[in-house]
């Protein structure tokens, strides 16, 4: 079977870049022809690695060029580059004539239904129904965000099949006829679980807006007052790095909390480090973070943020589900199981038996049946 993927890029370090990467790669592995098209590689290689057996195309269209613009600078420039985008992509895929062309919910995605190249059309979102109201954008903005978020359900219910991450989240879209959930895979596993022996708590994430990792340094500074001995490990990077050292030092933290970036292939070992896993987002699709402490055996706490945290956590059993904002609640979680030996470990003990639900096989069995029904195969 020919699968085509389309996305904006793989050139960047993104959780829905390293799903893909390694959905792509076990397709071809296992006997599949897949094809990746891109709007806006610029020139770079994969920031994960893909099996040389996998076909790229970029289009070079360019969206990316027009971030951070004003709101009138996009809406001369967007509509010139959709144009284009459907143009090339259309000659593409008449071309490729694939079985099933997928739309990872970019700017393709309010067109690709109407390209008749004879596949099947198939939508995932790797975030949640209220994706573009999370944000947090003023102005015009806002408006376009709001008028998108509407045109989203007549968006999706034009696809073959529309993927979602979460049972949670497929509450969220309605009635649709064709919409299942199949959730993200774990990206390893480990032969044994975390000892959780080390006076460690480990956060992982962009720094932005998105991850809201201000609060969790806040909720740090709250643990701090009640107990001393532990550390706080962010790993990561982004726009938001200078607020948050800067916030670190006017809490008096420089001494427990640790900012830095790790090499992918170090991952691993930096959950097997920790004792407890902490997320603040404001908004998720499913978390690989999550998925990657249970795959080591972390007990996590986490704000109950849409989407995710609640298809993974079962509260007080696995983790700890703390309403969304409230630095507080996040506090005294993380303290409870940073006070509590047995216990963390009997969340930990649990977190890793329900990793099991989310192995590649499973996962992957799983779309392959999707491609399957809607190829009539």
């Amino acid at each position: 079977m020919h699968i085509v993927y389309n996305i904006a890029g793989t050139r960047h370090s993104g959780g829905m870049e390293r799903v893909l990467a390694n959905k792509a790669n076990w397709l071809v592995a296992h006997g599949h022809r897949v094809t990746i098209v891109t709007t806006d590689q610029c020139g770079e290689q994969p920031f994960f690695a893909l099996d040389s057996r996998i076909e790229c195309h970029d289009l070079a269209i360019g969206y990316e060029a027009n971030n951070g613009a004003s709101f009138l600078n996009k809406l001369v420039h967007y509509p010139f580059k959709q144009r284009l985008h459907r143009r090339r992509l259309t000659e593409l895929l008449m071309r490729l004539k694939a079985d099933v062309v997928v739309s990872m919910f970019c700017n393709d995605a309010s067109f690709l239904p109407d390209i008749k190249d004879g596949s099947r059309k198939v939508l995932e979102i790797h975030f949640s129904r209220f994706k573009r109201l999370q944000y947090g954008r003023k102005g015009l903005f806002a408006l376009a965000d709001r008028w998108r978020s509407r045109s989203d359900i007549g968006v999706v219910s034009r696809f073959d099949r529309f993927v979602v991450l979460t049972h949670e989240d497929r509450g969220y879209w309605g009635d649709l006829a064709n919409i299942c959930v199949i959730p993200n895979a774990r990206t390893f596993t480990a032969d044994a679980p975390a000892s959780l022996d080390h006076p460690m708590v480990l956060a992982s994430g962009r720094y932005c807006h998105q991850k809201h990792l201000d609060a969790l340094i806040d909720a740090w500074a709250m643990v701090c007052r009640e107990m001393s001995g532990w550390m706080l490990r962010i790993v990561g990077d982004g726009e938001d790095r200078e607020a948050l050292e800067e916030q670190i030092r006017s809490l008096g933290l420089t001494d427990s909390v640790r900012l830095g970036k790790v090499p992918a292939a170090e991952m691993r070992q930096a959950y097997l480090d920790a004792s407890v896993f902490a997320l603040t987002s404001r908004y998720e699709g499913l978390p690989m973070v999550l998925l990657e402490a249970q795959a080591v055996g972390l007990p996590i706490v986490s704000y109950a943020c849409k989407c995710g945290p609640r298809d993974l956590i079962e509260d007080g059993v696995n983790g700890i589900l703390v309403e969304e904002g409230d630095v507080r609640a996040m506090a005294d979680g993380l303290l409870r199981l940073m006070r509590d030996t047995d216990l963390r470990r009997r969340m930990g003990a649990q977190a890793y038996k329900d990793s099991e639900r989310y192995t590649e096989e499973k996962v992957m069995a799983t779309w392959e049946t999707l491609f399957n029904e809607i190829c009539g195969q």
